[in-house]
């Protein structure tokens, strides 16, 4: 095909961003623009999801505008997106009936707990995932129970459920098309692992009427096509979609059976990729769908953490410390270590493998001797220690040592973060020449959607490696450290 620009829309939870790239991975233009975070009560997180149609719209057309490509020489559409956030629009007017409910939203903590109490096995053993806030299920049924009419007219089917994906897919095509890729449904509560599709008993369960769903259809394929979007010509194919750390996976080339990525974005996630049988895990972790193309299927093991880059965030925009994200790692380095400081980003809650969602954040070891960069040096060391968990319960479900971790993200291009990541996890880290493999592994997914890219092969040989870290610290003193932080755990 002549035409191989591709738009990679990578939706997250405070931007949205757009790439145009070749099939040569060449970057030709990015547009990114932050919207706002809702904060309506403790412990909920809400976005406007007016705003996210919006600030998409205005990163492809920044993307375009630096790339100087006419729109009409896009050959397909890539989306990944913020998963679990939860959304609930007019089928007729396309206006959402309420904010987004944003994935790292608690408001649904007492009913998971009071679900948990009978029907914890039968969720787990049809969606790989544990009953927790974080996912969609309780996110619909509380919306469809609290706001004023939405109940009677999602029985009407005068509404329509999606995640983000879901709602983007419906705007860029004039809202004809509604459907959602198999990785996001993969995160809703609602969906089979085993046969892919909308689950009757977990409908019923969470009292959600099945005609407010979307179709659900592999990560790449032809979806439908662009109709009235400004700034885009009709007729795009939007050809590839998937959940942002999936996405990530496939960016990352992790195609084979233990290969594994850690994506550093507001939270921290890591995925490996387990083959094509959907095996529970036994330590905490959850079982989800890596990606599907036509029938062939692949699953992972996925633990999360909920706030990584986002505790960052928190440095900057809460206690001040910093005026740019990027300022941290200079600041962290300027001590040789935290100074006995420890801090447990659990703003929202613990993931992965401990599901507290009743955890909140924790520094412990102040001292008067305590400085803005000792904190700033525990705040990246505590990202990196939620990482060791995960790794620490992945590895003993597949029963293997992990040989290297790929790691992506904004924060994997924090040096002092990759370096300290490796030494407490005493594995190789491996950074791409890429880092922003979300939107890579979008397009990649759309690339093949079209016959850009012919399989799974062709996009691995694309892969390359931009630094390697490897272990530095000594066994005793990660053993140490380790423990320290678990006594930290342990008081929350």
């Amino acid at each position: 095909m002549t035409n191989q620009t591709i738009l990679s829309i990578d939706q997250g939870t405070t931007s949205s961003r757009a790439f145009l790239l070749d099939r040569n991975l060449n970057i030709k233009g990015i547009g990114q623009n932050e919207f706002r975070q809702y904060y309506p009560k403790p412990g909920w997180v809400e976005h406007d999801a007016e705003e996210i149609w919006e600030s998409t719209l205005k990163a492809i057309r920044d993307a375009i505008t630096l790339a100087k490509v006419d729109p009409k020489q896009i050959a397909a559409i890539g989306i990944t997106n913020q998963r679990e956030t939860t959304i609930l629009w007019d089928r007729k007017t396309g206006k959402a009936v309420y904010n987004a409910i944003v994935w790292q939203d608690r408001r649904t903590t007492e009913r998971c707990q009071e679900l948990k109490q009978k029907n914890e096995e039968m969720v787990r053993s049809k969606t790989g995932l544990v009953l927790d806030p974080y996912f969609s299920g309780t996110k619909i049924e509380w919306l469809l129970e609290n706001i004023p009419g939405a109940k009677a007219k999602a029985e009407n089917g005068e509404l329509c459920f999606g995640t983000v994906d879901c709602f983007l897919l419906w705007r860029l095509t004039g809202g004809k098309v509604h459907a959602t890729d198999a990785t996001n449904a993969s995160r809703t509560l609602l969906m089979n692992l085993k046969t892919l599709e909308w689950d009757e008993e977990l409908l019923d369960l969470f009292h959600i009427p099945k005609s407010i769903l979307p179709r659900i259809v592999p990560c790449a394929e032809k979806q439908g096509v662009t109709k009235g979007v400004q700034g885009l010509p009709d007729g795009i194919p939007i050809a590839g979609m998937a959940g942002d750390q999936q996405a990530a996976l496939v960016g990352q080339a992790c195609f084979e059976v233990g290969e594994a990525k850690c994506t550093y974005g507001t939270g921290s996630f890591i995925l490996m990729n387990i083959g094509k049988e959907p095996k529970p895990s036994k330590h905490g972790l959850i079982t989800t769908l890596a990606y599907q193309r036509g029938n062939e299927v692949a699953y992972a093991y996925e633990g999360s953490a909920f706030i990584a880059g986002a505790a960052v965030q928190w440095l900057r925009d809460g206690l001040k410390i910093i005026k740019h994200s990027s300022e941290v790692e200079v600041l962290a380095a300027s001590v040789p270590d935290s100074h006995g400081v420890i801090f447990v980003p659990a703003f929202v809650g613990l993931g992965a493998p401990y599901w507290r969602a009743d955890a909140r954040g924790a520094m412990t070891g102040l001292t008067r001797g305590t400085t803005s960069a000792h904190i700033a040096r525990a705040t990246l060391e505590g990202i990196a220690f939620c990482q060791y968990d995960i790794l620490e319960a992945m590895t003993h479900d597949v029963g293997k040592p992990l040989a290297i971790l790929k790691g992506d993200g904004g924060a994997a291009s924090n040096n002092l973060l990759m370096q300290f990541q490796s030494d407490i996890l005493q594995v190789s880290i491996s950074r791409p020449l890429i880092v922003e493999t979300t939107a890579l592994g979008a397009a990649f997914l759309a690339g093949l959607g079209v016959g850009i890219w012919k399989d799974w092969n062709e996009i691995r040989k694309s892969w390359k490696e931009e630094k390697h870290f490897t272990p530095h610290m000594s066994e005793t003193e990660v053993k140490t450290r380790i423990k320290n932080w678990h006594s930290a755990i342990d008081k929350l």
